[in-house]
């Protein structure tokens, strides 16, 4: 399939929009996010433009399906700052500029004004340069897939942005000069590192006491909002119409799709754990990166390229603006270590809230969205446990770290610690191997882990199949960082009685840490031989918790 660029170039080829019409509520988008949230602010939420899944899938579907009849020069997707951002950037990728009229754009709502029409922010919208003399291909595409198809100007080799409003012209500007080098601002902001960062780092582990009971420990830990069954939320929403969505029965770490008329298939994730990055922006934004990766590794694919969702608090703190910046830093560290250019994503500002004279900003919260590829969609893996007496292993190295952990932060209420324990370096090598052990048969599982620490991943990957497992603890480490810690580049694997020492012989010849831990039962769970009940009890709460606690 061709590859097409954001870009504008032939000069009178005609530009098209396709998708969504466009509406005042649209405006709204950048006004929100640059606002803070007040006690009035619910007043404001219905003028946010709300995304539509479905209409969404058919622009991509009709896109995909426009792309072949060979009409298409170029085209960019509309978001941030709508028809003025995605024709300033095509334009001047393409060295050229557009005539566009206004009056031709298609709009939901009347009496819609030049400038609410340039900066409208609806979403399922597409820009489109076509070649000359071949538009009825293209709107014979969109029309199959019912998308509203309009021709709103034409490509000139100005390389001015020409708009037209009702015979009028409105603005005449220069196309290079508004994008990211070619002119535009870029700000030099005052930033300073939060008072918070050094009272993270002078936590003291060894004054927190081990729990008296793990059992009820380990009820509270599993219990958190963060970490039970979001299905509440997800089950509200179609998520199989129109996809090629790999079945929902056999779970992995990323999301699989298969990519139509070939073996292979994509996998997609995201991830972020804002409290990581609020103790140390640039770990705990690294931490982001690697996770997703190391999610995609783990069900069996390569990671390709990442997007993102930068939220922050008013860049205009300097406290908030260092946060920025030494996350920018860490995301960009990482992606360059898994080669995963960054495409696309953005930044929204001034996510605080202002109540009683009281101003607080959320946590950092720079969402990474990963893409990977699967060559071959039977090379997939998944997180559940396949069978009875299968054997359980740890790979990468457990810490004595409880740093920023779900565990201490419900049992102990501590709030500030430092980022937990994470290696780059350390984290490459495992996913490479653990890409390898999938890629060879060696292993039945594979399950990263993260929020929880070792129980959660363990009980994760026992639920699916109604599986449980015995395991012993390792005694050189503190039990409750060992069961609840957090550090990084460990994953649960699972192997075949009869694959056993092709996995131990694989680990130990090429230099990778693991443990066993101890093998798959058939639903009771055992640590250290005390009996923590039944994997059906614990599915319970984790699939209802939620549920529970919004319809009571």
């Amino acid at each position: 399939m061709k590859r097409f660029q954001r870009i504008a170039q032939g000069e009178g080829n005609p530009v098209f929009i396709v998708g969504s019409a466009t509406g005042k509520d649209g405006i709204h988008g950048a006004t929100f996010a640059s606002a803070d949230l007040t006690e009035d602010s619910a007043e404001d939420l219905p003028a946010v433009q709300v995304g539509d899944p479905f209409q969404e899938k058919l622009l991509l579907e009709a896109t995909l399906e426009a792309i072949q009849t060979g009409a298409i020069v170029g085209m960019q997707d509309m978001g941030a700052a709508g028809i003025t951002c995605s024709t300033s950037e095509m334009s001047a990728k393409g060295k050229s500029g557009m005539r566009i009229d206004l009056s031709k754009v298609p709009t939901r709502q009347s009496n819609m004004k030049a400038w609410e029409i340039l900066l409208s922010e609806s979403q399922e919208r597409m820009l489109i340069v076509g070649k000359k003399g071949q538009e009825d291909l293209l709107f014979e595409v969109f029309d199959k897939w019912d998308l509203e198809c309009s021709i709103i100007g034409e490509v000139t080799n100005t390389g001015r942005l020409e708009y037209y409003f009702e015979g009028e012209l409105v603005a005449d500007v220069p196309a290079d000069p508004l994008v990211l080098g070619g002119g535009a601002p870029v700000y030099k902001r005052d930033f300073q590192k939060p008072g918070y960062i050094d009272k993270a780092a002078s936590f003291k582990p060894n004054a927190i006491n081990s729990p008296k009971d793990y059992i009820d420990a380990a009820k509270k830990i599993f219990a958190s909002p963060n970490i039970v069954s979001k299905r509440w939320i997800y089950e509200q929403y179609d998520s199989m119409v129109r996809t090629n969505t790999m079945t929902t029965n056999q779970p992995s770490d990323a999301a699989i799709v298969r990519v139509k008329d070939t073996k292979k298939a994509l996998a997609v994730t995201t991830d972020c754990n804002p409290m990581y990055v609020h103790a140390d922006p640039y770990v705990g934004t690294m931490i982001a990166v690697a996770e997703a990766a190391r999610n995609i590794v783990c069900s069996g694919g390569q990671p390709v390229a990442i997007t993102n969702c930068l939220n922050f608090g008013n860049p205009y703190n300097p406290e908030v603006y260092w946060q920025f910046v030494h996350a920018i830093k860490g995301m960009g560290e990482a992606c360059k270590r898994f080669d995963t250019p960054v495409t696309g994503g953005n930044v929204s500002f001034y996510n605080q809230s202002v109540f009683k004279d009281k101003t607080e900003p959320v946590y950092p919260t720079p969402t990474i969205g990963m893409l990977g590829i699967l060559e071959d969609a039977d090379k997939r893996m998944t997180l559940d446990f396949k069978g009875i007496r299968h054997q359980i292993y740890m790979i990468g190295t457990p810490h004595n770290d409880i740093a920023c952990s779900e565990y201490l932060r419900i049992i102990h209420g501590i709030e500030l610690s430092p980022a937990p324990y994470f290696d780059i370096d350390e984290e490459f090598h495992i996913q490479l191997n653990i890409k390898a052990l999938i890629k060879e048969d060696m292993i039945e599982s594979a399950h990263d882990i993260s929020e929880g620490g070792l129980f959660t991943a363990l009980m994760e990957s026992a639920m699916p199949r109604g599986l449980g497992f015995d395991i012993e603890a390792d005694t050189n480490f503190r039990k409750d960082a060992y069961l609840f810690g957090e550090s990084q580049s460990r994953i649960v694997v699972s192997v075949a009685l009869d694959m056993e020492d092709d996995l131990v012989n694989y680990l130990n010849s090429h230099n990778v840490p693991f443990t066993r831990l101890g093998e798959v039962t058939g639903g009771e769970i055992m640590i250290d031989g005390e009996d923590f009940g039944d994997i059906a009890t614990w599915k319970k709460m984790y699939d209802n918790f939620l549920f529970d606690k919004m319809e009571a």
